[in-house]
Order: structure tokens, then C-alpha cells, then sequence
């Protein structure tokens, strides 16, 4: 039976995928084997031994001490994508409401309570509308920067809405680049395309290579008159940098998800409450996606979509299942091998990947390994986290 702790509210649509004839699900305990959560801080969090993952229902790992945990050979994982459709939504409204004072407008037309009389009223709008005017998007030039799950789908978003679409993505991946129109123009380097583009929207993870990727440099390559969208993370715009860049006349407008002090109440700024994944399908979709790669890892020690460990992935082909994790330095997977040989045991088959510091291997065997065994490789120098399943 495996103990699944939970934080936060998780979508019943998630939690239902857990057989609970194998899966006991609880927000207290003592001894769990993962954790599921959304935006549970876990910095501070003492982590029990027995904890093998854990899974966050979102792609931002920033919760999460992902370092820590990767040492003590506990694979996390997210859910990149399952909010895309929600976040590429709010793009649409965010390109919208920028391009045109629509959210001026609405506010001028509450505050006329003051009169009573409807033609009156339709009098004094007719006369003031021309102070909300602004552009239409199609025909203009759009900037992706980040051509992952979310950035395609914005990319293609747009095509359709009839704008101009240059992306730029300095490691983009084999299904991403599938995902995306052809008729997106690949820029060779981030200054390109924000000299190009009318429209900039950002959608890159927090990273240390990432961290104020928009900041006074950055701000002078784009057109006086180019508006910035910010659904990706706070730490990649420099927030300082932006005002700064308002105030010059150096930007025309900053849309963004994540408010700062320095930014309210400024009429070229639209500031958002970080709803980009707050819709019903997206919590569901992500929930879905969370147990599901939670369940594959604890019952067949598939991985998928983890931020720390690499992909590795095998069928059942009977026998007996061993998994591990250890150092990526030489000599470890041929030690484990060694000692299965010793015992006469045989491998019927096996995959071993690595990332960084860490590697992984699953490896199934045609006899059951005892408990002897399993301590054995334990003790092999490198070794982190071994499993029978």
C-alpha cells in the first residue's frame, strides 16, 4: 500500500485516478512514500526517508528545493503543459486588452453613476470613446520568446488571429518544434527578435540563466512603441528595469501576471493577480497529469516529465523489477551487474540514463531479489535510493 501525502487543494479529478485498493491518500502522514502538492512552499519542510518522489500539480518548481531533494535520490516531478490552454487563453485577452484601453474603457463607463438618463449617457460615450481607440493585433508582429508547451500553442495562436509570428528558443525540444506552424520565423538570437516584434510574450522557466533575461539591456533592443507580456515568471523581467523603461519612453506597455509595488497604478501597466492557470480544466488537467506520472514511477519506476531526473522508461517484460539511482561517476551500473552475475542472477532486460549529477537505471531480473541482495547494492559506493517493485 502506498501512502500519498497531500498539500493544498488537489482537483478530486486527480485524486480519483489512485486505485485505493494500492494508494492511501492523506494530508497527514508520518511515513509517506510521495508528496502531492500545487504552490506548498517545501523549503522548510523536513522531508521523512521514506518519501521516493513527489509530485507537483504545475510546471514551476520553485516550491520545491530541488537540489536537496536530487541528493537524497527523490525524483520530482511536474506537469508542463496541462495548463498550457489556460495560460495561452489569457495571452489572447492580455494581447487584447493591451492593444486596446478596453480595461480604461470599462472602468470609465462604472464610474458615470452619476447619471440617470440612457441617452444622456449614450450622448457622453459617443463623444469619449476615441480616448480608449487603439490597434487591432492582426497584421502586427508577435515575439515568442520560449517555444515549449505553452509558447507553441500561443505561436499558433496568434497565426490564426493573423499576426506575424517570430519565436526564439535557445534549446527547444523534438516535440515542441513538431507542435509548432511552420510559419513561425525562427529568430537565431533573443535581440532579433525584440527589435522585430510589436508584441513580446515571455514564456521561459525561472532559471539562473533566465533571471532578469528582460532587463536594461534587453529593454533598448525593442521599439519604443512594443509591449511586453510577462506570463512566465516574476524572476525573468527585471521589474526596476521595466519602469525605468516606461518612464523613458522606451516601452510602450507592460502586461504581466506577476505585480510588483513599483507597478501599480500605472495606466501603462496592466497587472494581473497570477491567474494564468487558474481555471477548472487546468487544475484537473494538471491533477490528472501529477498522479499519473506519480503512480507510473511508484508502481513500474517510470519516469516522465521530472525537473531532476532524466527521462527513462520500460515496458514489463516479466520477471522481477529492480530500480536505482546513484552518482553519476564510472564504475556503479557495472558494480550492481556484478553483484547480479555473482548470484546467478539473470538480466532479462535493462535501461540506464543520466542527468547531470544523477543517474538512474531500471533493471529487470528473472529471480526474485531477496532483501540480502538489494543491501548489497545499497552499499555499492555511489549507490543513492535502490527499490524492488
Amino acid at each position: 500500500m502506498y501512502k500519498v501525502r497531500t498539500y493544498n487543494q488537489i482537483s478530486s479529478k486527480g485524486l480519483d485516478r489512485f486505485n485505493r485498493e494500492n494508494y492511501e491518500i492523506a494530508s497527514e502522514f508520518s511515513e509517506p512514500d510521495a508528496f502531492m502538492l500545487r504552490s506548498q512552499k517545501l523549503h522548510d519542510e523536513e522531508v521523512p526517508s521514506s518519501v521516493l518522489a513527489v509530485a507537483r500539480a504545475g510546471a514551476g518548481v520553485n516550491n520545491i528545493p530541488v537540489g536537496e531533494y536530487t541528493q537524497k535520490g527523490i525524483v520530482v516531478f511536474n506537469t508542463p503543459g496541462a495548463n498550457a490552454n489556460a495560460v495561452k487563453e489569457l495571452i489572447a485577452s492580455a494581447l487584447f486588452m493591451s492593444s486596446r484601453d478596453i480595461f480604461g474603457g470599462m472602468n470609465y463607463v462604472q464610474g458615470l453613476t452619476d447619471i440617470k438618463d440612457g441617452a444622456a449617457m449614450s450622448k457622453l460615450l459617443e463623444k469619449q470613446k476615441k480616448q480608449f481607440a487603439g490597434c487591432e493585433v492582426a497584421g502586427k508582429t508577435l515575439g515568442v520568446v520560449g517555444l515549449g508547451a505553452i509558447g507553441s500553442m500561443v505561436a499558433n495562436m496568434a497565426l490564426e488571429l493573423g499576426m506575424r509570428v517570430v519565436g526564439f528558443d535557445s534549446a527547444i525540444s523534438v516535440d515542441a518544434a513538431w507542435r509548432l506552424s511552420s510559419n513561425v520565423e525562427k529568430m537565431e538570437n533573443l535581440q532579433s527578435l525584440l527589435a522585430r516584434a510589436d508584441f513580446i510574450t515571455l514564456h521561459v522557466p525561472a532559471l539562473d540563466a533566465t533571471r532578469h533575461l528582460i532587463n536594461d539591456e534587453a529593454l533598448k533592443c525593442m521599439k519604443p512603441s512594443a509591449i511586453l507580456l510577462n506570463f512566465a515568471r516574476e524572476e525573468v523581467v527585471d521589474a526596476t528595469a521595466v519602469q525605468r523603461a516606461l518612464e523613458d519612453g522606451g516601452l510602450g506597455k507592460y502586461v504581466t501576471d506577476f505585480p510588483t509595488p513599483e507597478l501599480l497604478g500605472r495606466k501603462d501597466v496592466l497587472l494581473m493577480p497570477h491567474i494564468g492557470a487558474s481555471t477548472e480544466e487546468a487544475e484537473e488537467n494538471c491533477a490528472i497529469m501529477a498522479a499519473d506520472q506519480l503512480m507510473d514511477y511508484l508502481e513500474n519506476g517510470n519516469i516522465r516529465n521530472s525537473v531532476n531526473f532524466p527521462v527513462t522508461k520500460m515496458p514489463r517484460n516479466g520477471g522481477y523489477r529492480i530500480t536505482f539511482c546513484n552518482e553519476n561517476v564510472p564504475k556503479v551500473l557495472g558494480n550492481v551487474l556484478s553483484l547480479l552475475a555473482d548470484r546467478s542472477i539473470n538480466v532479462i532486460d535493462m535501461v540506464n540514463k543520466s542527468r547531470d549529477d544523477i543517474a538512474y537505471s531500471i533493471v529487470d531480473v528473472a529471480s526474485e531479489p531477496t532483501e540480502e541482495l538489494l543491501e548489497e547494492i545499497r552499499n555499492v559506493d555511489g549507490i543513492v535510493v535502490v527499490r524492488a517493485i
